[in-house]
């Protein structure tokens, strides 16, 4: 059902509580991932077909020749504007290399790398994201990322939907498996005959990826956890009710029914025009199946704030992966936003033009992560380097400091590295 309460609600605190990691999911990404460590492309092709259907060999793991000739050409244009748009905010969002000069001449300051080979997980289940295709590969690449594996499940038939895999050759994957969930996960994390380790791994998943994720954490980097999609939306009623009823629809229809929808508003009478309108334009979806499942798990909730302050403070608690502000003067309202993955501000921004063409990455931290999490960005495919090039005048006004803290904590040989040189 979709409830309407106050902000004080206990409601509020239970829809707020939604762990990253399931019991079930971890015990299996546990089991899952022994059996990969020790056996390879076996074990992977094992719950290849345990898990996805797919009677397939190693040597058929990775796609190489698909038909493009039958992709709508409508479909080609999207997936190019789509990348296109991406690739430009990518690149203009990259870390600068900078320095500064030292107080007696020398420099420090940062520079960047590039990985030299990162994995892409994208979600295939109830449908093909080919938009999470641009949304990863594109990030890597403009990184500067050389060698780029994808990984998608392909189902029992085998077969990897060409669009998906159209929009990941555009983006620059340079390899990609027609493997899914935990085991996709341990390949690409300890490396097997057919597909050699990668450093990190990135994009979103189910709960099973993501407890897969998190424990392999350490044999490679990971970008975050991320679990069902959500959305919060603070609407002041300025806004049609229709608008925003259909905004919080979109994140529902994702597929695992554990989904989490959030309207905050400050109108008990604006609230029931959006659950009205949530309930008959669900009628009208074709996931409407999947949508009642979330309803029916109490996922979409409305909740009725004194003001915009407080309508904020409660979206902040709940710290959603998108959140929306359908307000007037939208842009500053959203300075009171401290806890979101991605933020929509105006009237003219639905959630969707941020999964699919806006410009920023739309893999995002969920499950309140967005608390700590920042979304995806090239930047996560790069490394960060510090460096320091002191004068001789640098390190002589500073060794006194060097060796007290040598002395302080027992380590001569660290002062004496730097005594040595006025010797």
């Amino acid at each position: 059902m979709i409830d309407i309460v106050k902000s004080t609600s206990k409601k509020v605190l239970a829809f707020n509580a939604r762990p990253a990691f399931p019991e079930e999911a971890e015990k299996a990404a546990f089991k899952v991932l022994a059996e990969i460590r020790r056996g390879g492309d076996a074990a992977v092709a094992k719950y290849v077909k345990k898990f996805e259907g797919a009677s397939l060999s190693p040597s058929s793991f990775e796609v190489k020749d698909v038909d493009f000739s039958k992709i709508d050409r409508a479909i080609i244009k999207a997936v190019k504007d789509a990348h296109k748009r991406v690739l430009k905010f990518s690149k203009a969002s990259l870390r600068k290399s900078w320095s500064m000069k030292t107080p007696r001449g020398g420099s420090m300051g940062e520079f960047f790398s590039p990985m030299d080979r990162v994995g892409v997980y994208v979600p295939g289940g109830t449908a093909p994201l080919a938009s999470t295709s641009i949304m990863t590969v594109t990030l890597a690449k403009a990184a500067g990322v050389k060698e780029i594996v994808a990984c998608t499940p392909a189902g029992k038939t085998g077969e990897v939907n060409p669009v998906l895999v159209y929009a990941l050759k555009l983006a620059g994957a340079t390899e990609i498996y027609r493997v899914g969930g935990i085991q996709a996960i341990g390949m690409m994390a300890y490396g097997t005959a057919t597909c050699r380790k990668v450093q990190k791994i990135a994009g979103p998943g189910n709960a099973f990826v993501t407890a897969a994720k998190r424990q392999v954490y350490g044999y490679v980097a990971i970008d975050q956890v991320a679990g069902p999609s959500e959305i919060a939306v603070l609407a002041d009623g300025s806004v049609s009710a229709k608008w925003v009823a259909a905004d919080l629809l979109s994140q529902a229809e994702h597929g695992s029914g554990w989904e989490k929808s959030l309207c905050v508003c400050t109108s008990e009478e604006y609230a029931r025009e959006v659950k009205k309108e949530v309930l008959s334009q669900t009628e009208t979806l074709s996931r409407k199946d999947i949508i009642k499942r979330v309803i029916d798990r109490d996922g979409i909730l409305i909740v009725v704030a004194k003001d915009l302050s407080e309508g904020m403070e409660v979206v902040n608690r709940f710290a959603p992966e998108h959140f929306e502000i359908m307000t007037k003067d939208a842009l500053k309202v959203m300075k009171g936003v401290r806890s979101a993955g991605a933020v929509f501000a105006g009237p003219w921004t639905p959630e969707s033009a941020g999964d699919f063409v806006a410009g920023p990455s739309h893999v995002l931290p969920t499950g309140g992560a967005a608390d700590m999490f920042n979304g995806l960005t090239p930047d996560d495919f790069r490394r960060r380097h510090s460096f320091v090039s002191f004068t001789r005048a640098d390190l002589e006004e500073t060794r006194p400091t060097i060796e007290a803290f040598a002395a302080v904590e027992g380590l001569d040989a660290h002062g004496r590295a730097a005594t040595v040189r006025f010797v």
